[in-house]
């Protein structure tokens, strides 16, 4: 029973903090790019249509009379609602991490949370970002299913590969590894054969270095605070 209350009450700490530091992070780091790609986008629908009259007349594609979806007003909702979810978020990652920490009866320190947050950078973002960088509005994509599959097959393989080099430290292991981590990339992320955007790739590359930069961060920060309390928690085991 302590064990279980020092992985939840230590995730949630952590989570609270990490969602938190993510939520600056993206109002300044993040959310400024995506609000500049907004305005290329809404650029890009606008289309020149002739009226009755025979003159051109700027119209947006098929959303004129459509009704619109519930966003969130700008400001304070729209900050809280985005705190709130990155808080749910690394609520979640931290108990997965922690757990998965303590059924391996790992000794749990800051230090090995550390390094297991790396481990988790690497395979939810580095490995999978390599082949799927993360996109701002307005750059077109391949379909949605075959990339959620590449990105899937592609965390797993890289976990799987992690895994063995951490568990299994053998030159068979290591080899296994190397193509784990490898043949996602050599069959290569589902992409589109030609595209155009108005985004500008100065732009598409700040966003790909700010959202890296700030996981790193994020799973790193998770990956020490959430050893370092569930080792004060568990203190009294």
């Amino acid at each position: 029973m302590l064990a279980f209350r020092s992985i939840v009450f230590s995730s949630a700490l952590a989570g609270l903090i990490v969602g938190l530091a993510v939520t600056v992070a993206q109002h300044f780091g993040i959310i400024p790019l995506i609000q500049d790609a907004e305005v290329y986008e809404q650029a890009a629908e606008v289309v020149e249509q002739p009226d009755a009259a025979g003159t051109a007349a700027p119209a947006t594609a098929e959303h004129e009379h459509a009704a619109e979806a519930w966003e969130p007003a700008e400001g304070f909702e729209r900050n809280a609602l985005t705190a709130l979810f990155n808080i749910i978020d690394w609520i979640g990652f931290g108990l997965m991490l922690t757990g998965l920490l303590v059924l391996l009866r790992r000794t749990i320190t800051w230090r090995e949370g550390f390094l297991w947050g790396l481990g988790g950078f690497a395979a939810f973002v580095l490995a999978p970002g390599l082949g799927l960088p993360p996109e701002l509005p307005g750059m077109p994509a391949a379909p949605l299913g075959p990339r959620q599959i590449w990105w899937i097959a592609t965390v797993l393989a890289t976990a799987a590969a992690l895994w063995l080099i951490v568990f299994n430290r053998s030159p068979v292991a290591a080899a296994v590894a190397i193509v784990l981590i490898a043949t996602p990339h050599l069959i290569g992320a589902p992409a589109l054969d030609e595209f155009e955007t108005n985004v500008p790739e100065l732009l598409a590359h700040r966003f790909v270095v700010a959202v890296t930069l700030t996981t790193l961060l994020s799973w790193t920060l998770l990956g020490g605070l959430t050893g370092y309390f569930y080792q004060r928690f568990a203190a009294p085991d």
